[in-house]
């Protein structure tokens, strides 16, 4: 590997929306900033992370084109490699790279993926799988059912807070045991939230004072008696205020234990990926990005 010209690991589906603009973009920025690009086709999502250890001896830093989910494919090899991950945001939230400050303009998030700084984040995970923005139980497993490609194609970002309404208007709460810091919560629950960074859900925010890189998962649980209250705890989660609530309650630590009665799917960065009783723990700064400085 030459001393003088890094070597980037690409990984962008081309014929995404915005994948041929993502393409022209980075191989503009790269070749002015002098960085070789390998490109890398990944037709499933389990070729991401085989293709991050197959290159890792080859290069210096690895460029992905997607939204979260793309990104949370990623993790597991990032963190065994400790390849620095740059974001070029083609997804629908974009959660991650809003959390990071990353420009959603692709020219702009191009320039920054070959000439910005590397700063580490933390890694959350949840019975062995990993996840960057948050892992949740109930109404957000529902939410990620209930949006489909078509919605997001149709409402982009917009299309979280319809495809919400409607689950809240037939969710039914569960109940769940929260041991966290030494303590047992039992709670009645619609949605159990466990965040790692600071944005999710497109915009929605964990906790107002939520960092990717604090060493910390932030927990919350919503007990809302009926559909209406939705739209008024909405503008909250925005801004991640929810914990004010006295329906919401709110936990921080760096291990998480929920148990529920029956066996419930938990779903990590958007996709549903394993079952409770889940266990969670905070990976302090097991990921390297470039990333504008927090």
């Amino acid at each position: 590997m030459s001393a003088d010209r890094r070597r980037a690991l690409l990984i962008v589906n081309g014929k995404a929306r915005q994948g041929q603009r993502a393409l022209d973009d980075i191989r503009e920025e790269a070749a002015t900033a002098g960085v070789a690009l390998v490109r890398a086709e990944c037709r499933e999502r389990e070729d991401i992370a085989e293709a991050i250890r197959d290159h890792a001896d080859s290069v210096d830093m690895v460029i992905i084109g997607g939204g979260d989910g793309t990104l949370n494919a990623a993790a597991p090899a990032l963190a065994d490699t400790g390849l620095p991950l740059a974001i070029l945001p083609m997804g629908t939230a974009n959660d991650l790279a809003r959390t990071l400050g990353i420009p959603l303009d692709m020219r702009e998030a191009a320039k920054l993926a070959v000439s910005g700084p590397i700063r580490r984040i933390d890694l959350g995970e949840v019975n062995g799988v990993p996840f960057f923005n948050v892992a949740s139980i109930g109404l957000s497993v529902e939410l990620a059912r209930e949006l489909t490609r078509e919605m997001k194609r149709r409402w982009g970002v917009f299309g979280y807070a319809v495809a919400a309404f409607r689950v809240a208007r037939r969710m039914a709460p569960f109940r769940a045991e929260i041991r966290i810091n030494g303590a047992r919560h039992r709670v009645k629950s619609v949605q159990i939230g466990v965040g790692n960074g600071r944005h999710y859900g497109g915009g929605m925010t964990v906790q107002e004072n939520a960092a990717p890189d604090d060493g910390q998962l932030d927990v919350y649980s919503i007990d809302l008696r009926g559909w209406w209250e939705w739209p008024l705890l909405y503008p909250d989660f925005r801004r991640g205020r929810h914990g004010h609530w006295k329906n919401v309650h709110a936990w921080y630590g760096q291990e998480v234990e929920i148990t529920t009665r029956h066996r419930r799917p938990v779903n990590t960065d958007g996709d549903i990926t394993t079952h409770t009783p889940a266990r969670f723990r905070v990976r302090p700064g097991a990921v390297a990005v470039i990333a504008p400085p927090r």
